[in-house]
């Protein structure tokens, strides 16, 4: 018996369970796919949104805010890369100008501080890069970016090193109420709780529908996008937004933590809820979107396309607290952007509604602190010989691109990485110019020894995705 079942481990999952786990409570989170952040949080944008576009009153405005708040806390604790580089929302003529005072006055009252219209003049010595048509801007100096797998990953390690307990690789198939008990089955167990949280992204609606005659409907959205070089950052150090539409903030260009220049995300429904291919029309969008703010971009910087779905609500607003015909059940659905930024902020705010709820104490020696694995790319010289005196696996390079070495990954499979993808996310093997095309078959080789697995089994992103059969001299693989 479980006095919490998290349905959902991606960021909003994670942070959820990193919070309860200040706790006492026993606590189980439950991930159907083979890693965290494996849905919306594996292709997200990154952005730390300061919080202008939301409309006042709503869920995602008051979150938002209060999340981005938090945000360099919980850098500061889970050691994630996080950087408040500020935000630009451009403006390309002079007759948008009151569109921009509408969002600066629309911040003001969502309580965004740091806010301020600027014209071309002191634009361009911010962005010396952006297009001709730019007259003006909204500045927003709270905004800034973050790595979002490494921030779900970070919440996922301190919540276990607090006692939550996860299963991954594990899909849930039913939940029903037996009295005041809640009963999960997964295709592999059955487990019983107190209280379900049902943090499960595209699939919140169906958890929730299971149980509340409220009914709830998630739609698709798929968001492509086109990854630049890790050169191509020092384009720009502003994220910079166009003005926003109904179906959210436009094409953006903006820096990564790790020096890569993005442009995206396209804004379509669909509706499949597995379907992340990537298309010609939708880079013909990117790439004339992203010439309205930037005309000289340089397609031979492109290195990789990608797309990811969020979870539209029906609604429009994020779907937070316990259902009302279903007491125990309390949701966390419909997250999509400002999702990310929100994050923090929702996961205290549930935090507190758990502990309302069941009187549980705070822990005597709850650790706010997640250490990083070390990067050997990051390190001094000084750090750099030192760390392969004291385990020459550092001095390995496995991923030339990025530097990564032999260490750093079996560390990443050590910490939950036994997939192609898991180890990418956690340390950027394989996210280079050649993206793996060099590494991924060493890495291969890493994951199958240090997982103790046969190489037949390493898989890309998990069952379904393996990456060989066999050998072709009939030996080992």
């Amino acid at each position: 018996m479980f006095d919490v079942i998290i349905i959902g481990l991606g960021v909003i999952g994670a942070s959820i369970a990193r919070e309860l786990s200040r706790f006492k409570l026993n606590i189980l989170g439950i991930e159907a796919e083979e890693d965290y952040a494996c849905g919306a949080s594996s292709a997200n944008s990154g952005i730390v949104h300061a919080g202008y576009d939301a409309k006042p009153g709503t869920l995602k405005a008051k979150f938002n805010v209060l999340g981005n708040k938090l945000f360099k806390k919980w850098a500061d604790e889970l050691h994630f890369p996080y950087i408040n580089n500020g935000s630009l929302v451009l403006c390309h003529s002079k007759e948008d100008i009151p569109r921009l005072e509408a969002l600066y006055e629309q911040g003001i009252r969502n309580g965004v501080d740091g806010m301020e219209i600027i014209m071309r003049e002191e634009l361009i010595k911010l962005e010396p890069n952006l297009s001709e048509s730019v007259v003006a801007a909204l500045r927003l100096k709270t905004g800034g970016i973050c790595c979002p797998y490494e921030f779900t990953f970070a919440c996922a390690e301190n919540a276990q090193k607090n006692s939550a307990l996860f299963r991954l690789g594990e899909r849930v198939l039913s939940v029903k109420k037996d009295d005041e008990i809640f009963i999960v089955k997964t295709d592999k167990a059955e487990y019983k709780a107190k209280l379900i949280i049902n943090a499960a992204g595209l699939y919140s609606d169906e958890i929730n529908n299971m149980l509340s005659e409220k009914k709830m409907r998630i739609i698709p959205r798929k968001g492509e996008y086109l990854l630049m070089d890790d050169k191509a950052g020092a384009f720009f150090t502003h994220t910079i937004f166009d003005l926003p539409s109904a179906l959210g903030k436009g094409i953006l260009i903006s820096p990564t933590v790790d020096g890569n220049l993005f442009i995206g995300p396209t804004a379509v429904e669909i509706g499949s809820k597995t379907d992340v291919s990537v298309s010609q029309e939708a880079y013909d969008v990117l790439l004339s979107g992203a010439r309205k703010s930037w005309s000289a971009v340089p397609e031979n910087r492109f290195i990789t396309s990608f797309s990811g779905l969020r979870a539209h609500p029906e609604g429009g607003d994020f779907v937070i607290g316990e259902a009302e015909d279903c007491k125990g059940l309390i949701n966390a659905a419909g997250i999509e952007s400002p999702g990310l930024t929100s994050s923090p902020a929702i996961a205290e705010y549930i935090a507190a509604l758990v502990k309302e709820k069941t009187g549980a104490e705070e822990k005597e020696d709850f650790d706010p602190i997640r250490l990083p694995i070390e990067k050997f790319r990051l390190m001094t010289d000084e750090e750099k010989k030192a760390a392969i005196e004291r385990d020459p696996a550092f001095g390995h390079i496995v991923c030339r691109c990025n530097i990564v070495s032999e260490a750093e990954i079996k560390e990443a499979i050590r910490r939950g990485g036994k997939t192609m993808d898991g180890v990418k996310r956690r340390v950027r093997a394989g996210m280079g110019k050649c993206q793996g095309g060099f590494c991924t078959p060493e890495i291969a080789k890493l994951i199958s020894k240090t997982a103790g697995i046969p190489m037949e089994e390493v898989t890309k992103h998990g069952k379904g995705s393996e990456m060989l059969v066999g050998s072709i001299r009939g030996g080992e693989v």
